[in-house]
This record gives C-alpha cells, structure tokens and sequence, in this order.
C-alpha cells in the first residue's frame, strides 16, 4: 500500500518526485477549503450539526462567562459583544454532558490598547486577488476586531494558494477558499494613525471612532504554566510504571520516578501521540504528525536503576530470522518454549539450544523475571565480534584537545585559561562503571596556519612539538606518544599545558585554517584505530590558504528574499567530504566558537552537526563576563555519558514503518542513523508513515537499537523498546497527544526546511498545519457548538502557545537585526535537542524572586512569559536553557537590592554585571542557590546577565516574553489564537 503523509504531505523533509520549487508570489486558491492536500480527491469540512449543543449560551455585552465541567475540564470562554465579535473558546478532553448551572462565573473585560499585526506572519505583498471580501462593522472596534471571527477582514488566510512543493517536499496542506486576504503588512507602530498606513487593518480608521470596547481577560487562555503546574501537583513526586501499553507519561517538567517494566523510560524515548490511527486515510485526516523523540543516551536520576547488561557469549543476542528484531517482551514464546513468534514482522523463529527454558501456565518463560530482555523495556546487549569493525574488538577512544594558538586567542588569555583547566579536567574524564581511572586516551594540538603535533609520552622529560606546515595534504608526524593514558602521563602533560600559553606569548599570526585540524583528528584515529571526540577552540573564520578556507558571505539583502535560505546552508566540498570521513571513522567534532564578528557558523558547525557534536559560541568572549560560562560548558562536554562509532536502527511493526529522521546524524541509507558519537543529549526525532492498516487488538510496536562503544572500548547493543495503542477513533489519538513532543517535531522539521524554501511559506504552512489539526478535532471528535466557538483538545490547549514561540525564534523571523551567525547557530543547536530542551528552548521559565520564601525548600513557582507579570518592584529570574537574565524592577526595594548586591539602591549597580556577589543573608543564598540548581541541571551552561528596567540591554530580555509581540515580528499569543481561530473557521466553513 502506497505510504501517505500526516504533515503537509510530503512531510517537511522529503521532496517529491516531479514536483518544482515553489513559485514566487501567491496564486489564486483553489476552488473550495482542502482539508490535506495528499494527491487524492479534496475533502471539503462540513459544519458541525447543529442544534444538538450541550451548552446554553448567554449574550450579555461586555461581559463573558466561564463555564467549568468539572467531569471533563471543559472551559468554554464566550465573549458576544452584540453578537459582533463572539469569540468562544473550549478546552476539550472528548464530548461531555453539559456543564453545571453552578458553574458559570462572570468577570468584566479588560481594556486593552490597539493591537496591529506583527510583521512575523505578514505577507510581504498583496495582489489584486487578495483584496478583503468584506469590511468590518463600522462600529467595530481594534480591540475587538482582533477577536472577530469571519468579520476580521484584515486578517485573512494566510495560504491563498498551494505552491507547488519546494526541494525540500514541505507542502502546504490544502487552503481555504480562494481569493482570501494574505496577512497585512505592518511596520510595528502600535497605534493604528490612518487606514492606508502600514499596521492599520482594513476600516482600521472607522473601528478607532467608536467607544473603546472591551477584550478578553489573558488569564482566561491557556496558560503553559498552569499546565505544568497541575501536571506537577497530579503526577510529581509518584512512580510512572511502563507496564501499560499507550500510556501518556507525564509533562517533561514534572519530576517523577520511572519503573521499566516492560516498555521503555519516557526519558528515553517520547511520541507525538501514544494512540496511532489505524488507517492512513486517517492520519491523512487529522494531521497529527507521528513521530517518536528518541534520546538513546538519556542521564537516568540515581533513584532509578541503570541499564542491565545482558551477555549470551560468542552466540550474541538472539535475533529474529526475517526483520532482525532483538529479543524483547513482545516475543510470544510457543511450542513449549521451542519457538517464538516475532512481535514485529510475525516470524516463527527456532528458540537456540542455550536459550530454552519452559513456559509456566499461563504460557511465559519461568525465567522471564531472570532475562532483562523478556521484562524490561530497556537494556543493553554485549556485542560480539561480528558487531565490530574488521571483526577486531575496539580500542578504547581517545579526546584530542585542538587550540587555536592565534593573535586573539593568546591576547584574550584564553589559551591560559583552557590550559590552566586542563590540568584538572583530565582528572574526571568519564570512566566505565566500578573503574578507578579512565581509559579514553588524550592527545594535543595546537594551530593557527600551521599545526602542532605534542609528543607527551610517559618516558621522556619534555614534551616534544612536531610542526606540519604542508596542510593540504594532512598527516599525523607521530604515533606513538600523541594518544597517551592520561594517569600514565600526567608530568609531561602538565609541562606541556604550563608551557603552550609562553611558547605563543609574542605571535603575530593572525590567521587559521580549520579544515585541516578536523583531518589531522581523523587521521590521528585511523592510526591508532579507535574511535573518540575533537575539542576545537577556534576565535574567526578560518582566512589562511588551506582546504576549507572561508570567505564573508553574510549578506543581510538576502534577508526576507527567496536567496534567505543560502545563509542557512553549508558551503559544499571540503565539509561534505570532512563530515562523511569523520563518521566512518567515529571521529565526533565539538567546536568551542570565540568569534568578534561574521565567523560562517553555517558551514563551520555543518561537520559537528554531522557527527553528533556540539557547537558553543562566546561572542566578544572576555575573560572577566564570559570565562566561568566556557569552562562550565566545557566540564560538562568533557565529562558527560557518551558512546562512540554509534549506528542506529528504529524497527516497527508490521503496518507503519520509520520514513524519516532529524538530528546530529548522518544517513549513507534510508534505514541507517549513523553518529561518530551520542551522548546524554541528543535527541533523534523519527518520523513514522502507514504501509498497511494497524490493528486495535495488536498496537504498535517500535525497537530502537543503537550499536555503539563504551568509553572503556566495549562494543554494545543498547536496546529501547516501545508499544503504542491504535485505535479508528480520532478522539483517542488527540486524547493521547504530547504538546510537548509535538513542537520538538514541528520545530525541526521546520528547521530542514528553511535550508529549501523561503520563511515566508515554511511560516505560513506551521500556522496552516495548527489549523488543520484543531480543526480536525472540531470537526470529529468535538460537542457540536456554535461556530464561533475556538475548541482545543485537553491535551493540546496549550499547543499554539509553542506554535506562535516557535514562529518568533531566530531562525524563522527574517530581520536583520538578527545575526546571521546567531541564527544558524540555533537552527543547529535545536535539530539535535531531545524534547526538554525544545520545551524550554520555546517557553522559558520566569521566576518571580522579590517574594520568595527563603526558609521553602519548595521551588519557586514560574509565571507567564509575558510583560503583563513583570511588576516594578519586582526582580524575575528568566532562563530557557541558553539564556539565563535577571530582571531588577526600576522600584524594586532597596532591602532587597542591598541582600542581593550590597548595594543601597538601583542606582549604583554597574551595568554588564554577570554574577551574584556571594552574600552571607538568606535571600542571597536562596537566589543564588536556584540559579546553581538551574545551571546543574540544564545540558548548557548559561551566562547570567543583569539587567534594569529601562536600561538598553533589557531589549535582550524582552525578547524571551513569548506571550508579548515579539520585539522582530511575531503575534501575541492572543493574536495569534485569533488568527488560528479564523483558520479554522475558514476550513469548517
């Protein structure tokens, strides 16, 4: 059966064939709304029946009630205005009785200011064809036309036309009716002067004469820190036993205790949705991605037990005949125990002579509690020769420490600091479990346009440098003596790090290649044949005459044109071939970035971002503000879980299969996840398509395995596995999403996409794919209800909060005030993050300090990321796990200021401080104690920064409000529910 898309067919990732590059321009939309547009016939919405509402609906103006099931926990939010601008809005678990009489609660709006369209989801222009079919009522106000349902005329859809699929395959699922008004261009005044300026809504001039009117009150939305904090209060601190199958885990916020017993951690792997349709024409229909975030790798916390290890000897691990599927829980045993049938492709297989054992009555093995793999969801198997390379066992890796020993770097003193750490660092490289000491080997080089090999064997009395000026054709000079054993050579090492920062004290060069350090890392591999981790500390773009050379290519008239997305994509050569030698040889590179200005991240970080690596960036680094934010970044790279020379493979059962993959990876085959290293970190987001249909009685099985080598040099198999629900029901699948899996997949199959096709489209299908999916759920699985009415599934309510964040990161906004280095930098870090980073990445924390109870051991609880809770007298903690501020209020108590600073007031607080001065008082120690917390706990570092209210450098800070109108275009969260709301509407209709 031939495989159909779930996310704008063909997914973000894949082209199809015979389909062109998108036209410029808009063209005229089709005849009637699509509803997925999948090569088949267009399926038009149908209104919901009417007539057979559970609620009774109350019209009074001004006013807005609330109405709480509390069977369900449906909110319906009605504001009538006359009928004018009604705008409902439902959370919605499945269909309910109607709610109480008791529960309706009535509240005043609120006044708000004039609101206008941000520039983040305009079109750039509008032709002839995209004139408004209608005004608004003329005594329509701004605030309320916002809210207005069909009668917003300025806010027309934002796809007046599918464009044929890009390189890339991101297609727009398919569109409203035609000749509908793109987004209006906006110059980012807030206050509307005229009709025909940029910002005013069409009869935006008739609307400001009227009476200010009234508008929702923002705490009646959903709100992202109510969720997690329910979700805390229901499920924190209890055990998450994965002896069910489907089972929605908990939020990634909440903190819980993991039981495996039987199905794999959540911390390992999480899904879209835990209930699959059973049908492709289903998955067609609701669009609902399907997907699993895998982190292979994931830090377990110590009240749960690690990984058992399972050793069968030179026979390994005990394999289905036909798909290759490894031992595991869904394995029926028959026959006595003889045979078993395989969960995933259904293959009778001969149970191995040493493997039988007797099946008790109710038909499982009597030693299932014994066997990790038949009881547990995770575990790992010892690999035996065939699993190796030349069928040789490995030698353990090896960390190669590569410093750029150019002009800026020494000037800086940031060849000192990173010598003066290595001397201790080296002392805590990760170690295999009950080992005293560590056998990855360590190796150095330094470099500007020439390179510098170290010889620190354990006999001699110096150190030895080795110089390869020749660096177009690289080569190792030593063998032995450059990977050495740490502990055995420890004096000559450390004569080595005292001398480096002397022996390039009076340089002048200027200049560096790059290129050539990854290749001498290779070869340096080849040679010793292992496999292990580049540490590049490297300030500029790499000018000097070598293979690799870099030129300036950033270019800001690029910027919001069709050529936007070359800033994005990898210079070809050198690179391309780099990533593909560095990954057949496990050759994992992390790069440590010191720029001053333009350094291609875009290209520099293509091999890391290939290989499994890491890339950090310090702009402007100066030893004072940014030295303690490098080195903690730096401890936790060298010291995190990591496995080395991985392959990765997702097997499926029969009816669904792995069709498409985003990460730190390279792919030589459509089955084959190849990284030269994973560690704790990464996380792989696996798209999944239907072949065939799946049936309820069955569910869905998946098996992630990963072939990898220990840090001690031991070749394993680590194996997850997961099973699923499948149901025909639509509800079920919108009942057992994951909002917070959902957005990892939405952000990096936006991401690839952006390398194809212009932000303009990639912008506008996010915004048509959060429609089509609410309004599936409208359509099928909600109560019938009027029209005007916004109805969300419980478990996604909060769904276009992350949509609308995730439209206003860097990546996606094209303004040049951003930097293009910036920009792509964060493109990369975030195709690697597992789904805590992107929930955080995407919703920071905003963590009110000025009344926190010092004496509490309970954490302080965050609020909205919005400039609504931001008080004068207040001092908030923001962090998103890349950046990390704290606010001071310009009214903020001088008991406070003096606690935290030590300073009588505001006033005499320097700017660009970056650390808390450690105070002996208890507000001092509390604050300082919930920023270390938070540092521990995130995979970054994070440099705090400090700012005052008013003061320049709280534009910085602003940005991070993700519920306000972002500060380089981009919608409130409010908005932004309207323009989804009209979306919808417009596909009902």
């Amino acid at each position: 059966m031939s495989q159909q898309g779930y996310v704008a067919a063909p997914p973000y990732s894949q082209a199809q064939p015979g389909m062109g590059a998108y036209q410029g321009g808009f063209g005229s939309g089709p005849t009637q709304p699509l509803y997925g547009h999948y090569g088949g016939p267009p399926q038009a919405f149908s209104a919901p029946p009417a007539g057979k509402m559970h609620l009774s609906v109350l019209n009074i103006t001004f006013f807005f009630f609330v109405y709480l099931d509390s069977f369900s926990g449906i909110v319906r939010l009605e504001n009538s205005l006359h009928k004018m601008c009604s705008f409902y809005f439902l959370v919605q678990g499945l269909q309910s009785p109607p709610p109480p009489a008791s529960s309706v609660v009535q509240q005043p709006f609120q006044t708000p200011p004039p609101s206008t369209m941000p520039p983040g989801l305009q079109s750039p222009h509008m032709s002839p064809l995209m004139s408004p079919p209608q005004s608004p009522p003329e005594s329509m106000p701004m605030a309320s036309q916002s809210m207005a349902g069909t009668s917003m005329a300025g806010m027309g859809r934002p796809f007046p036309g599918p464009p044929p699929p890009g390189p890339g395959g991101f297609q727009q699922p398919g569109l409203g009716s035609a000749g509908q008004p793109g987004y209006p261009q906006q110059a980012g005044n807030s206050e509307p002067k005229a009709q025909n300026m940029p910002g005013a809504f069409p009869g935006a001039q008739s609307a400001m004469a009227g009476p200010p009117q009234k508008k929702l009150d923002p705490d009646s939305i959903p709100s992202i820190t109510h969720v997690i904090e329910d979700d805390q209060v229901k499920q924190g601190g209890q055990v998450f036993t994965t002896n069910i199958r489907g089972q929605v885990p908990p939020l990634v916020t909440t903190d819980f205790t993991v039981t495996d017993q039987g199905n794999a951690s959540p911390r390992f792997i999480r899904c879209t949705t835990y209930s699959l349709p059973c049908t492709a024409d289903l998955a067609k229909q609701c669009q609902v991605p399907l997907a699993a975030i895998i982190k292979p790798f994931a830090s377990l916390p110590k009240n749960e037990t690690p990984l058992y290890v399972v050793n069968h000897g030179d026979t390994g691990p005990v394999r289905c005949n036909r798909c290759k599927a490894y031992m595991c829980p869904y394995m029926q045993f028959i026959d006595g125990g003889r045979r078993y049938q395989c969960g995933f492709c259904n293959c009778v297989n001969e149970v191995p002579v040493f493997y039988f054992q007797h099946l008790d009555h109710m038909g499982r093995r009597v030693d299932f509690y014994e066997r990790p793999e038949l009881s547990l969801g995770s575990y790992e198997f010892v690999a035996t020769l065939d699993y190796c390379k030349n069928n040789k066992p490995p030698n353990p890796p090896a960390y190669i420490f590569m410093i750029d020993v150019s002009y800026n770097n020494i000037k800086s003193g940031l060849v000192k600091l990173i010598c003066d750490e290595l001397k201790t660092l080296l002392e805590k490289l990760p170690r295999e479990e009950g080992m005293e000491t560590s056998a990855i080997k360590v190796g150095f080089v330094t470099y500007n346009k020439v390179l510098h090999f170290y010889n620190v064997k354990s006999a001699l009395a110096q150190p030895q440098m080795m110089v390869v000026s020749d660096t177009a054709e690289m080569f190792v000079p030593l063998l032995d003596g450059f990977l050495v054993n740490y502990q055995d050579s420890r004096a000559v090492i450390y004569n080595l790090l005292d001398q480096i920062p002397d022996m390039f004290a009076d340089t002048a060069e200027s200049e560096t290649v790059f290129a050539p350090v990854i290749q001498a890392g290779v070869e340096a591999f080849k040679a010793a044949e292992c496999s292990g981790k580049l540490f590049i500390f490297q300030s500029s773009m790499p000018t000097a005459e070598a293979p690799g050379k870099l030129k300036n290519r950033d270019d800001k008239k690029l910027v919001n044109t069709d050529k936007e997305k070359t800033l994005f994509q990898p210079q070809k050569g050198v690179y391309e071939q780099l990533s593909k030698d560095c990954v057949a040889s496990g050759c994992c590179v992390d790069l440590f970035l010191f720029p001053s200005q333009y350094t291609d991240i875009a290209t520099m970080a293509d091999v890391p971002s290939h290989t499994g690596g890491s890339v950090y960036k310090y702009s402007n680094f100066q030893i004072e503000t940014d030295g303690e934010h490098f080195l903690r970044d730096l401890r936790k790279d060298v010291q995190k879980s990591i496995g080395f020379d991985a392959i990765m493979r997702v097997r499926t059962s029969t009816g669904f299969r792995a069709t498409d993959f985003f990460g730190g990876i390279y792919m030589n085959n459509t089955t084959d996840v190849e990284m030269a290293a994973v560690d704790c970190d990464n996380g792989v987001t696996v798209e999944f398509k239907h072949d065939d249909t799946l049936s309820e009685e069955t569910g869905a099985l998946m098996q992630c395995a990963l072939l990898y080598t220990t840090i001690g040099g031991q070749r394993r198999l680590r194996i997850h596995n997961l099973s699923l629900n499948c149901s025909s029901q639509l509800s079920e699948l919108y009942k057992s999403c994951e909002t917070d899996s959902l957005i990892n997949f939405f952000a990096k199959s936006a991401y690839r996409a952006i390398l194809n096709q212009p932000l303009k489209n990639v912008r506008e299908i996010l915004v048509n794919q959060t429609a089509h999916m609410l309004a599936c759920y409208r359509k099928n699985c909600a109560s019938p209800s009027a029209a005007s009415q916004l109805i969300l599934p419980d478990a996604m309510k909060v769904f276009p909060v992350y949509m609308n964040s995730l439209m206003k990161t860097a990546p996606l906004v094209g303004s040049t005030e951003l930097s293009t280095d910036d920009r792509a930098h964060q493109r990369l870090s975030v195709m690697a993050m597992g789904v805590e980073d992107t929930q955080l990445l995407l919703y920071p924390r905003l963590i009110p300090l000025h009344n926190i109870d010092v004496n509490s051991e309970k954490p302080a609880t965050p609020v909205r990321c919005s400039e609504e809770r931001l008080t004068d007298s207040g001092i908030f903690l923001l962090e998103n796990g890349q950046s990390m501020f704290l606010w001071l209020g310009q009214a903020s108590s001088p008991d406070l200021i003096q606690s935290l600073f030590n300073l009588p007031s505001l006033a005499h607080l320097q700017g660009h401080m970056c650390a808390l001065p450690e105070l002996d008082n208890p507000l001092s120690r509390k604050v300082r104690s919930i920023i270390s917390g938070l540092l521990e706990k995130r995979s970054n570092s994070m440099k705090l920064q400090i700012v005052r209210q008013k003061d320049k450098p709280e534009m910085l800070f602003r940005q991070f409000l993700v519920e306000d109108k972002g500060l380089h275009g981009g919608a409130s969260y409010m908005d932004f529910l309207c323009y989804v709301h009209r979306e919808i509407r417009q596909l009902l209709t």
